[in-house]
């Protein structure tokens, strides 16, 4: 870990220049942060790196980290060296530019792309770093394959499935193998295998309802992938799963790359899926906060801190005071966050570390990620593709 990640020569002329507006420096105390800040505890977030890196290794799996949980160029970096990942999905066409850009060098983006202008773009990806798309619709086939073949590149390109997500994707079977049948045909694309992911699934809490989903999704991935082998098309990769159900297609022999994201920070929601052991899934520990200060105390048994809907997401939910288990993030405005503190324990300007209720749109509100590791600020990380979103 270092602070590559940030110009020094700019830094040290940062009053006169723009966007080196950051709430710390290299070798604050966590005290002196300014606030509200993105924080990442360092150790955490590595125990949480090698709890996934050791389970793709022992089940001889590929890791293919979610990049749209952080959009870091510095995280991406250390999954694919570090972190045991062979690249990185993303969602976006300007999201997955911007990580090149990084140095990142093997992208699915593991959506759909339309538009000439998207494509052209993805196509100078594509010459610049291994670049894998989704599609679900024979129209988009014929549009990628013309604008590959304008730009003189080779896509590789996925089916993707609904597979229980009832989201994107054509159906599993027959319809998946026509799909596949016609990129196969297209000039200038390349057969890569399948997308067969389940969002839905990824935040039951119930552990048997989630299994059954999972059992389910499996068996539409293993019977498209068995039509295809009999039509005479290999799939170099069968991806899908998340950080909610990744040890059920990680032990299902169909699946071979793993797509998780939220792993590496965790969030409130997240941390209410547990295994059938009642412990969490994957053993994964918060290492993502919002930091706070404490602004107010109005009244007997409540504050207000400056953490509100402008500094983290809630639409899965409302915050949790890490740690201070008799403290309740019960309401939030546009900059203020109110807290049930009824043993009045909580001081002016005392900070507090908020687990967000949903990592992945929080990291999107911020510019930096502050990276801590034992009450010192180690690394200032940019979110590379903060905004990114066509």
């Amino acid at each position: 870990m270092n602070d590559r990640a940030v110009d020094r020569a700019a830094w040290e002329n940062r009053d006169l220049e723009v966007g080196y507006d950051v709430p710390a420096e290299i070798g604050d105390l966590i005290e002196d942060i300014q606030t509200p800040a993105l924080i990442i505890d360092l150790d955490a977030f590595e125990r949480n790196c090698d709890r996934m890196r050791n389970f793709v290794e022992t089940m001889g799996l590929r890791l293919r980290a979610h990049a749209k949980t952080h959009k870091s160029a510095d995280i991406a970096l250390y999954q694919t060296t570090r972190g045991g990942a062979c690249g990185v999905c993303c969602q976006k066409v300007s999201e997955a530019d911007a990580l090149i850009r990084a140095g990142v060098t093997d992208i699915l983006i593991s959506n759909q792309v339309w538009g000439e202008k998207k494509m052209d773009r993805l196509a100078r990806l594509a010459k610049k770093a291994r670049v894998i798309v989704c599609v679900d619709d024979a129209a988009n086939v014929s549009d990628l394959s013309r604008i590959m073949t304008k730009n003189d590149v080779v896509l590789e390109v996925l089916v993707e499935i609904d597979c229980g997500a009832a989201r994107c994707g054509t159906g599993p079977g027959i319809p998946a193998v026509e799909l596949a049948k016609q990129i196969a045909a297209s000039p200038n694309l390349e057969f890569a295998g399948i997308q067969a992911y389940n969002g839905l699934a990824q935040h039951i809490i119930d552990g048997e309802e989630r299994r059954s989903a999972i059992a389910a999704s499996t068996a539409k991935a293993e019977k498209t992938v068995s039509l295809l082998r009999s039509a005479g098309l290999e799939c170099k990769i069968v991806g899908g799963a998340g950080t909610g159900t990744f040890n059920l297609e990680g032990t299902s022999g169909v699946y071979n790359e793993l797509q998780c994201g939220s792993y590496i920070f965790m969030d409130t929601h997240y941390g209410m899926v547990r295994g059938e052991d009642g412990e969490r899934i994957g053993g994964f520990e918060n290492s993502l906060f919002v930091l706070t200060t404490i602004m107010s105390r109005p009244e007997p048994g409540r504050a207000v801190c400056d953490a509100g809907l402008k500094a983290h997401s809630i639409d899965s939910g409302l915050p949790t005071v890490f740690d201070r288990t008799e403290l309740a993030f019960v309401d939030a405005s546009d900059e203020h966050g109110s807290i049930n503190d009824p043993e009045a324990t909580l001081l002016l300007g005392e900070k507090l570390k908020l687990v967000p209720g949903h990592c992945d749109p929080t990291c999107n509100l911020y510019d930096w990620f502050v990276a801590v590791r034992d009450g010192k600020v180690e690394a200032l990380w940019p979110v590379t593709a903060r905004g990114k979103l066509f």
